[in-house]
């Protein structure tokens, strides 16, 4: 597909534009990201040609990645913007051993967020199909195990059933049943039928984790985890069941409406009444268009609310809280200063084995190019001095990669890579390795339009 979709490889391996997964209003690059673009097409024509490779051969090269962040690098500090940088060396660019070295990678990488659409998705491109989030999540990415996640929506108009993300899960496990899939169950307590079906989807489908957004109803209302007729109900409803992880959408609000539900105000407070559940905090509170600075427990916003509302109840670091990554991380891969602050002030307050990866894909397409943002991501000496924020080592990474996730999911890691080592993906991920052909494109909405097409469309309210 991706050869006849774009057989001059005029689209770059990492994907900065205004793509959303849907959730949030999607927001234009600014002029930085727009001659960070600019910019890492002109090289990769350049060193293309010093490599004496096509353009579409290079683009799927490592070296067309790193030529790619080394563009963005330049734009960046040409604007000042000096909190991150992807750190890379300059030769990275044209040679194809550097590449591997700084942006190859074997940690075990658990993606905590993924999407699969099913029948009634949406997408420019056809977003939907197993074979197609197979290719993009297994394939074209180092990634070893996906949660599969779940949007809001009327029960009427969900975007994927509980059928269609177990069958793919199926599709999968097919594969010698190395369970790569794991679940989560939609349970929105202010919708009705959701709390009832609890029992179902923990006992028929074995959901690993409860998925919630606490800013959306049916009739446009959001509700707080710690009320006793919504959030309580739904929290002991999962304690009795025995999945007692909770994954609960906080920022990327959809607009004004019950936009005070969208904070992460509550959830410290149900934190400390619950300490035998996890509340994983999806999108750490982020919202996306507001900058991220250093901690202000005065702002009553983004990442610095969740901050205040777990550290003001008392919830110690590497407890029962933890912040994800999805949606978030890509947003921030534009920006390096707030990436540094997002990500330095999650591993500093919240704790550096609480932190765990997602991607939102496939909403932004395959997540190869965020897992190799990522690993080439630095906070600046000036920021980590400044602010009290980590140095990222690859112990580090490894942790946010996958090895903290594994704890409130109960998954062996060893014993994952042991079995995936040598299950029919990884043949499969090897043979293709060996002519790859990925597309570089995204799905989600990228205009304000498709975006409201997108919420009407699983019945959701107007922004």
């Amino acid at each position: 597909m991706a050869d006849r979709l774009d057989p001059e490889g005029k689209r770059l391996p990492i994907k900065l534009d205004s793509t959303s997964n849907g959730e949030f209003v999607p927001i234009p690059l600014d002029r930085v990201n727009r001659k960070a673009n600019r910019l890492a097409q002109d090289w990769a024509s350049e060193n293309a040609k010093r490599l004496g490779l096509d353009r579409r051969s290079f683009m799927i090269s490592a070296c067309g990645a790193a030529t790619t962040l080394l563009a963005f690098n330049r734009a960046n500090a040409a604007a000042e913007r000096t909190g991150g940088v992807f750190e890379l060396p300059q030769v990275a660019a044209i040679d194809p051993d550097a590449a591997l070295e700084a942006l190859g990678g074997r940690e075990f990488i658990f993606d905590v967020q993924g999407h699969f659409v099913g029948q009634h998705g949406l997408g420019r491109t056809g977003l939907g199909g197993a074979d197609q989030f197979i290719k993009d999540i297994f394939l074209d990415s180092d990634t070893d195990m996906m949660v599969l996640s779940f949007i809001p929506s009327r029960r009427e108009m969900e975007l994927l059933t509980i059928q269609e993300a177990d069958e793919a899960r199926r599709i999968v496990d097919r594969m010698e049943g190395t369970h790569r899939l794991l679940l989560h169950g939609r349970a929105n307590p202010n919708q009705p039928g959701d709390l009832e079906g609890m029992d179902e989807l923990a006992e028929r489908w074995g959901v690993s984790a409860w998925k919630c957004y606490t800013q959306w109803g049916p009739d446009g209302n959001g509700f707080y985890l710690h009320h006793g007729d919504t959030g309580l109900r739904l929290i002991e409803r999962a304690r009795k069941l025995g999945v007692r992880n909770i994954c609960v959408h906080k920022g990327l609000p959809f607009g004004r409406r019950s936009y005070e539900h969208s904070l992460a105000s509550d959830i410290g407070i149900v934190a400390r009444m619950f300490p035998d559940v996890n509340f994983l905090v999806y999108h750490s509170g982020f919202i996306a268009g507001q900058p991220e600075g250093p901690y202000d427990p005065s702002r009553g916003e983004g990442v610095d609310e969740l901050i205040r509302s777990v550290e003001e109840n008392g919830i110690s670091r590497n407890a029962n809280v933890y912040a994800e990554l999805g949606s978030t991380w890509r947003y921030a891969m534009r920006v390096p200063d707030t990436a540094a602050h997002i990500v330095g002030k999650l591993v500093k307050h919240i704790g550096e084995d609480n932190v765990l990866w997602g991607s939102d894909c496939i909403w932004y397409g395959s997540p190869q190019d965020q897992i190799q943002a990522f690993r080439s991501f630095q906070i600046s000496q000036e920021f980590q001095e400044k602010y009290g924020y980590p140095r990222m080592t690859p112990r580090l990474r490894a942790k946010i990669f996958g090895l903290n996730a594994t704890r409130p999911y109960g998954v062996d890691a060893g014993e994952v890579l042991k079995r995936a080592r040598r299950d029919a993906i990884e043949r499969r991920r090897t043979e293709y390795r060996a002519h790859p052909d990925p597309h570089f494109l995204t799905f989600g909405p990228r205009t304000r339009r498709e975006f409201l097409a997108n919420l009407k469309a699983r019945g959701g309210s107007p922004v």
